[in-house]
């Protein structure tokens, strides 16, 4: 692993390029963002926002979420992996949003960890990007980047989390959309574009192609 000064040096060239990275999910409110959080899980975002496109127009809250029913939740989200268990989450949580939080998002990880479908990872995110709070998401890009770059020796969601957490606050805010984005589009599991890599010079991965 890195020391925290040379990580700081590599997302440096990131915030240099994007210094208030955005999340690519489309949300109206907390609890949009919620839900297409929870549906992104093993998903692209680009395919979930072509579902909640329609979908948020009609349930932006729990309790018009509840009212529009399983059925017509399962129709709106077909196209998304695994929108069975996804439809079943949602509409729990829904549920427990209305009865236990009066329909609002509890501003609380472990409050978000209790309701279905909702693991740290999707609680950090939420935290993130709704409360600008600097939680560190690890998803796989995250978690395959901070390999590849020497930037955590942990193995684990939550190795990775804990060494990321170590960074300033500045940095811990963004790492998650640098990282997420630089993965989605240039160091690309299979086919990195290392052509056109902003970091390649702090790269000495076996993977490296240039």
């Amino acid at each position: 692993m890195r020391d925290i000064k040379q990580i700081c040096q590599i997302l440096d060239v990131f915030k240099h390029q994007d210094p208030a990275p955005k999340s690519e999910l489309e949300f109206h409110n907390a609890y949009t963002l919620l839900v297409a959080i929870v549906l992104s899980a093993q998903s692209t975002d680009k395919g979930v926002n072509k579902a909640t496109k329609e979908l948020f127009k009609i349930a932006d809250t729990p309790q018009k979420m509840l009212s529009l029913g399983m059925d017509e939740l399962k129709k709106h989200i077909k196209t998304i992996g695994l929108y069975n268990n996804k439809a079943k989450n949602i509409m729990a949580l829904s549920q427990i949003l209305v009865d236990d939080f009066g329909g609002e998002i509890p501003h609380d990880r472990d409050a978000l960890e209790h309701l279905p479908g909702v693991g740290r990872k999707t609680a950090n995110v939420l935290l993130n990007v709704w409360w600008n709070e600097p939680t560190v998401a690890v998803d796989t890009h995250v978690l395959r980047l901070a390999k590849r770059l020497s930037l955590s020796d942990g193995t684990t969601p939550l190795a990775v989390e804990a060494d990321l957490d170590k960074l300033p606050d500045e940095y811990k805010r963004h790492v998650n959309h640098w990282l997420v984005l630089f993965g989605r589009y240039i160091c690309k599991a299979k086919n990195p574009d290392c052509l056109h890599c902003p970091i390649a010079d702090f790269c000495s991965s076996p993977d490296k192609k240039l």
